[in-house]
């Protein structure tokens, strides 16, 4: 028999969820009944302008995010491991540097790490990055990335039991050795779900790179759209890249879900 005390439990649960519902029937009604629809529908969704971006918001400008995106993980990811392995080593001023460096660009933001390659470089060595905006956005956004990647890849081989590493050495491999073929192997296993997440927010901070300048075949999404919408007078194409960025991610975001999921089965 259900008591007094679960069945009022039960009803005030029941009329929280009631209140949530009706709050949410109250915005609904309030966007349809109050919003300006023949405004929003002039501004932001133009078929025109929309078809006028295509094909070039597909060829050039998603493109180049993807570009900027691929090559800003690659160098995130092998900085971030050698990061990573300074900071578990037991050479104290690899570990001092280590945790200056994650701390210090973990505070920064990535608009200002990627100001400071693009234009303080130049200006404290007269030394210009080559490959234009893709050299300078690279490596601005993955040294941000290396200092957060940097602390999920400890944090993944730290999770690999200790007698891995200790039957590998028993085995008579150096600690070098059962670091790249025991040790690394499986902290990847954890942490591809975390590191598929920055990847996605890699293809988002590419939008930043328009601070470097940009030519026509450089343009990334954000500054695509940017400069369509002055020179259309028009909204749309903030909707036409936010649908591409959408067609980018959400793959990704599904990816990362099926490899938390699998890797929590595997740990039943």
């Amino acid at each position: 028999m259900v008591s007094e005390r679960v069945l009022k439990r039960r009803r005030r649960q029941a009329a929280g969820r009631a209140g949530m519902y009706g709050l949410l029937a109250l915005v609904a009604v309030a966007l349809v009944f109050f919003a300006d629809w023949g405004k929003i529908g002039s501004n932001f969704f133009q078929p025109d302008i929309a078809r006028d971006m295509l094909p070039e918001v597909l060829t050039n400008a998603a493109r180049n995010t993807i570009v900027y995106t691929a090559a800003a993980f690659a160098f995130g990811f092998f900085f971030a491991l050698l990061l990573a392995l300074m900071k578990l080593s037991s050479i104290a001023p690899y570990r001092w540097f280590a945790t200056v460096y994650i701390e210090l660009f973990r505070g920064l933001p990535a608009l200002i790490t990627i100001l400071l390659v693009g234009f303080g470089v130049p200006i404290a060595f007269g030394w210009t990055i080559p490959f234009g905006t893709l050299g300078k956005g690279t490596i601005g956004l993955g040294i941000v990335a290396a200092a957060y990647m940097a602390e999920t890849i400890r944090a993944g081989i730290q999770a690999v039991p200790h007698g891995q590493t200790e039957a590998a050495r028993s085995l008579g491999m150096t600690p070098g050795t059962a670091m790249l073929y025991i040790t690394l192997p499986q902290a990847f296993r954890i942490i591809i779900p975390p590191l598929t997440n920055e990847l996605v927010l890699l293809i988002k901070d590419t939008s930043l790179f328009f601070v470097l300048g940009s030519t026509p075949t450089s343009k990334e999404l954000t500054k695509f759209a940017r400069d369509f919408m002055t020179s259309a007078r028009n909204a749309t194409p903030l909707i036409v890249v936010s649908i591409v960025y959408l067609l980018i991610t959400l793959p990704l975001t599904y990816l990362v879900r099926r490899l938390e999921s699998k890797a929590a089965q595997e740990k039943r």
